[in-house]
């Protein structure tokens, strides 16, 4: 039986008896189901990341140059050295 003085001071709530013995038989209960599945043997189950039967969907990440830089800095209303050119900041 799991105790539950040690959560409730931990939480800083104050519980009565009746309310103790609620809790701690809810947490006894998932703790059995945790037992329960420690007993399974998934030593050659593989692991599973979706149920889904997907592959890689994306498209292949191919570099390709859409615009030049000189494209670019030439719709920049200040430019120094190839870059744009930004007001300062702190």
């Amino acid at each position: 039986m799991i105790d539950i003085k040690e959560y409730e001071d931990m939480m800083m709530f104050d519980l009565d008896d009746e309310e103790r013995e609620e809790l701690s038989r809810r947490f006894n209960a998932v703790a059995d189901g945790f037992a329960a599945l420690e007993k399974v043997d998934a030593n050659r189950v593989e692991p599973l990341v979706t149920v889904l039967d997907t592959h890689n969907i994306l498209r292949e990440d191919i570099s390709e140059k859409l615009v030049t830089r000189e494209e670019l800095l030439s719709a920049s209303p200040e430019q120094h050295d190839g870059y744009f050119k930004v007001p300062g900041t702190l």
